[in-house]
């Protein structure tokens, strides 16, 4: 059964950083691809970022230039550098792992941890 545990999210002000990280555990075997997606209140979920075992990221064009998204070198802990906060990036951040033909595609993710918070105030 493979577990995911988000940490790291908190109240930050507008221009601010905010460092999330994922530890996956349970698996025997790499998951391929790591993401984070991020749930606004009265917004539809949005996946953010997503990076492959082989090292391809992806992010989402509102957050380019300001999140990174990167894993450590086992690959079963991936963080999500977020710089330059805005307040419209307030959501619930979650990681999903799994085996999406579109990396980008959230519905597509087999396993998800529980969310953590980020507010970032103007």
């Amino acid at each position: 059964q493979v577990q995911l545990v988000e940490s790291g999210g908190g109240l930050v002000q507008a221009g601010g950083s905010l460092r999330l990280s994922c530890a996956a555990s349970g698996s025997s075997l790499l998951i391929p691809t790591m993401g984070w997606y991020r749930q606004a209140p009265g917004k539809e979920r949005e996946q953010v970022a997503a990076i492959t075992t082989r090292g391809a990221t992806y992010l989402l064009d509102s957050v380019k230039g300001r999140f990174t998204i990167s894993t450590n070198d086992a690959k079963n802990t991936w963080y999500l550098q977020m710089d330059s906060l805005k307040p419209e990036d307030t959501a619930i951040y979650y990681c999903n792992a799994g085996y999406p033909m579109n990396p980008m595609s959230l519905l597509e993710y087999n396993y998800q941890g529980q969310g953590t918070q980020v507010t970032v105030s103007s």
